[in-house]
């Protein structure tokens, strides 16, 4: 399989990160994961948003190259390098700070890594299948701007994914210094009650979900459902309807049981098909 480093077709075998590796001393960069289907990259202009205000929030110099329009270009060319332009693809773009330097960097500049990866189905397929979720509590997510970034420094994420393969959970729900709701491991947390929907604001540690802001986008265009971001106790889980959480990848995931209590999954099935919609054929 083949990569793209800096602009240069590789392969994944050739060793290109050298020790001094920002990314891997510190933690030193922004990514972004995205889909590729339908022939396109689904809300690509979103992403390409979000990955250059990281950037600027993380003191980056952006290239003068580095238009929406040459990255796309740049990921389209990987695609059909690894032979995938008829499958639907898992995208992961990697900016890091160039070596040198300790906390303090000796340049601004960066350099990028763009990886594929096959996936299975073009659209969004709801899983209905047994999807338990835990709090997880040992440490949490800090609410301020950096939380809202895609940065590559995920430790929270990493030990709250082990501490729910030690105890059989499929995901965990990340709290905020506040105690209150910041999101999921992987993804943007919804709570259902009646036609509300409500989501935990970025003022409280949420990512910047692309997902997150599709759905609040298409749902902002009807009457079915009231999209509400606000802050979130861990004691409206049990009281809610519903619980679904979103991400770029596998769309919208319905969380079957948290605790005592089991969830339905009808509101994530009413909007499985507007996802679909809104992806392939964009918002309007």
């Amino acid at each position: 399989m083949k990569l793209n480093y800096n602009g240069n077709l590789i392969t994944d075998s050739d060793t290109v990160l050298t020790i001094k590796n920002r990314a891997f001393l510190y933690g030193d960069g922004v990514f972004d994961t995205c889909k590729y289907s339908y022939q396109k990259l689904i809300f690509w202009e979103e992403h390409y948003l979000r990955l250059m205000a990281g950037m600027r929030i993380l003191r980056m110099d952006i290239p003068m190259v580095f238009s929406m329009e040459y990255l796309e270009e740049e990921i389209l060319t990987l695609i059909k390098a690894n032979s995938l332009e008829n499958n639907p693809v898992r995208v992961r773009i990697t900016i890091f700070r160039k070596d040198g330097g300790k906390y303090t960097p000796i340049t601004n500049e960066v350099d990028y890594i763009i990886e594929t990866e096959v996936m299975n189905n073009p659209f969004y397929v709801l899983n209905e299948e047994p999807y338990e979720v835990e709090l997880f509590k040992d440490f949490f997510v800090q609410p301020d701007l950096l939380a809202n970034v895609k940065h590559i420094n995920r430790t929270v994420n990493v030990l709250g994914s082990i501490f729910a393969e030690e105890n059989d959970y499929q995901n965990c729900i990340l709290l905020n210094s506040n105690k209150s709701i910041a999101g999921m491991l992987d993804g943007n947390l919804f709570v259902v009650n009646g036609n509300t929907l409500k989501t935990p604001a970025l003022t409280d540690g949420a990512l910047n979900g692309i997902t997150r802001k599709m759905l609040i986008k298409t749902l902002g265009k009807t009457k079915d459902y009231e999209v509400v971001e606000t802050s979130i106790s861990p004691f409206e889980l049990q009281k809610a309807d519903e619980l679904f959480f979103t991400n770029s990848i596998v769309g919208i995931q319905p969380i079957r049981q948290y605790r005592k209590k089991s969830y339905p999954c009808e509101v994530a099935k009413s909007l499985i098909g507007k996802l679909n919609t809104s992806a392939r054929f964009g918002v309007s």
